[in-house]
């Protein structure tokens, strides 16, 4: 029996079916064998009265957004497979993120305390043979997700919302003036947050492989000796089995989490989740200094994250927005997730909002909301540089001396450049800084990342790059424009406010540093 046999058979749920039913998903998208699904159709017939404004499909994080929507007057209806509960794993993230839920009227002072189930300070960065870098207040408070999405579904029913639990989605007709949901619910806006896996999203990428894939392995226990520091990237082995290991851990309120991720291409020879977590349990004595004997394991956690550089996706349909993670509305660095959704939340609501108002809900008018940002894709080289492709060949060591010395000179840099990025926030003056020390001070070691992510790849980077510039520019002229877009139609103020939002999310600029 396999160390990961023995460890998941004692967890309660079944851990173990649960994480090879996972790589058996992870198999099928590597292979590109499953078939494409045809669930959305489209109808040159009216629909007539509608329902609702819109409907949302996946409720754990749809939530966020049929909460805020309803709570401005408009007739939401949420959808969720299962019953709407949290995890009992804490969500992660910044404690200045979780302003949004005060400021869009979805929680109080005191429920947002509340919902604050452990914090720690500060976080450390770590590559091996390389400084130790810390930071304060990056992803140090753990958010209760029972309590949070219970008091959301309380203040989004009093609001006038309708739940719709146990109902998973099945199809979508879009006619011309609204779509028709499981041959049952009407509704002028369908709203897709039923993440990477999303059926919605599989249809419009036809098939398309992922460019890559982020492979998430981890657990809670107890035993661990008192920590109250966290790691948000810590690395101290080479390359192995063609990955670098890259690790995180965050004191938890029953015990302390820790997680291995890893980055790769979607080859199918790839190892398996299963696979990576026998690592995990091969290597967690050495990373935290105790034996697995010693530890009383509460949960297993385990995941993949597909990524697509032609994100976020551009649906063909009119009256369907995807959001959060079936959009692809996160850095391929990142986990996306809640803290994606968090970030977007007040665009996306004010956005929703005034399509909705306005009837801009054809597929060109529903794009604008959800943009490219040259932010994000300038996160792919970076994604790259931290992995490697499945036959090529590089010393052992490269990954980690190359992040050294870029988290070195950041270190050298400040607060002000260092924090940001740690967020999955990229702004063209702290990359440009960064770019120019690691340059002027490891030559040696940016010139082997050329081979290493291929020269095409480095000139599409300096394409979204220089637009991370422009982005930037157009961001600070922005305020110009305010008093002369106030005079314009409605419509036109919809178009100039996505183009705005753009702009600004699309800079970094979203995080007001």
């Amino acid at each position: 029996m396999s160390l990961t046999e023995e460890i998941l058979s004692q967890l309660p749920g079944d851990a173990l079916a649960g994480l090879r039913q996972s790589d058996r998903i992870l198999t099928s998208l590597r292979e590109n064998s499953a078939p494409v699904p045809t669930l959305v159709k489209e109808s040159q017939q009216p629909l007539g009265v509608v329902d609702n404004d819109l409907l949302i499909c996946g409720g754990t994080l749809g939530i966020l957004i049929g909460c805020a929507l309803a709570v401005k007057g408009l007739r939401v209806a949420l959808m969720e497979r299962g019953i709407l509960r949290g995890r009992e794993q804490e969500w992660n993230i910044s404690r200045k993120e979780l302003d949004v839920f005060v400021e869009l009227n979805l929680l109080t002072e005191e429920e947002l305390e509340s919902a604050i189930a452990t914090q720690y300070n500060p976080a450390r960065v770590s590559f091996a043979g390389g400084t130790e870098v810390w930071v304060e207040d990056v992803l140090n408070i753990g958010v209760d997700p029972v309590y949070l999405l219970a008091t959301l579904k309380t203040r989004f029913l009093a609001a006038g919302g309708k739940l719709l639990e146990n109902t998973p989605f099945t199809e979508a007709v879009v006619h011309p003036d609204g779509v028709m949901v499981n041959n049952q619910f009407k509704t002028r806006l369908l709203i897709d947050a039923m993440g990477h896996l999303s059926p919605i999203t599989q249809q419009a990428r036809q098939g398309k492989k992922p460019d890559a894939l982020c492979l998430v392995v981890g657990s809670c226990a107890q035993g661990f000796a008192e920590n109250n520091s966290g790691d948000l990237l810590l690395s101290f082995t080479p390359l192995q089995n063609q990955c670098q290991y890259f690790w995180e851990a965050f004191p938890a309120r029953d015990g302390r989490t820790t997680y291995l991720f890893t980055y790769m291409d979607a080859d199918p020879q790839r190892l398996s989740l299963e696979a990576l977590f026998e690592e995990y349990l091969r290597l967690l004595p050495e990373y935290q200094g105790v034996e697995l004997s010693e530890l009383k394991f509460q949960r297993s956690l385990f995941g993949f994250f597909p990524t697509y550089r032609q994100s976020p996706i551009k649906t063909p349909w009119s009256r369907i927005l995807p959001a959060g993670d079936s959009s692809g509305n996160q850095s391929p660095l990142s986990f996306g997730g809640f803290g994606a959704m968090v970030r977007h939340l007040k665009r996306l609501t004010y956005g929703i909002y005034e399509a909705l108002e306005t009837e801009q809900l054809s597929a060109k008018d529903l794009t604008l909301l959800q943009p490219y940002q040259p932010s994000l894709t300038v996160t792919w080289l970076f994604q790259r540089a931290m992995s490697v492709g499945i036959n090529q060949k590089i010393a052992p060591d490269q990954i980690n001396q190359l992040l050294s010395a870029v988290f070195e000179e950041m270190q050298q840099l400040g607060t002000p450049v260092l924090k940001p990025f740690l967020q999955d926030i990229v702004q063209f003056p702290a990359l440009t800084k960064t770019l120019l020390k690691t340059g002027l001070y490891h030559p040696v070691l940016v010139a082997k990342i050329i081979p290493q992510v291929g020269l095409a790849s480095l000139l599409d980077w300096m394409l979204h790059y220089s637009n991370l510039g422009v982005y930037t520019a157009l961001f600070w002229l922005s305020p110009m424009l305010e008093t002369w877009i106030k005079n314009q139609p409605k419509e036109q103020q919809y178009y100039w406010h996505r183009l705005i939002d753009a702009w600004k999310y699309g800079s970094g600029g979203d995080q007001g540093r």
